[in-house]
């Protein structure tokens, strides 16, 4: 698979509802994964969305989920870019110039889904999300 740079949109319970949405407008195939799956069963957070993909017949993906227990939704603030692929090297090496001089929210580790994941927040305020997928064995 080779890296992809697509928009990565916040909500604040709505994911699942908003992501509906946008399949409706643009058509496609729409994946969503809860907090639920990963873990967090029996907690008020089980039935949001964790992650949610839509890839359409045009070629755009859309990213979104609703914002992660401990983080605070900022209306106005709801979106990221996200950068995904396979090749380590190539997104360590966004990730190292991404990060520097920037506020690390998550560092860039393994994570309980299986890919090595982190975020930022560059030093011009642009959120970034990078994503190294694993492969799956």
């Amino acid at each position: 698979m080779a890296s992809r740079l697509n928009p990565y949109l916040s909500f604040d319970g709505t994911a699942r509802e908003a992501m509906e949405f946008y399949r409706e407008v643009f058509g496609g195939t729409l994946k969503l994964n809860t907090f639920g799956e990963f873990g967090q069963t029996g907690t008020p957070d089980e039935n949001k969305i964790m992650h949610g993909m839509l890839e359409t017949d045009a070629g755009f993906t859309l990213m979104g989920a609703d914002t992660p227990p401990g983080m605070e939704a900022t209306r106005g603030n709801y979106f990221s870019v996200s950068v995904s692929g396979e090749d380590e090297a190539e997104l360590r090496g966004y990730w190292d110039k991404l990060s520097a001089d920037s506020q690390v929210s998550v560092p860039l580790e393994k994570q309980m889904w299986g890919d090595v994941f982190g975020m930022c927040t560059d030093r011009f305020g642009v959120p970034w999300m990078i994503d190294i997928v694993q492969p799956q064995g």
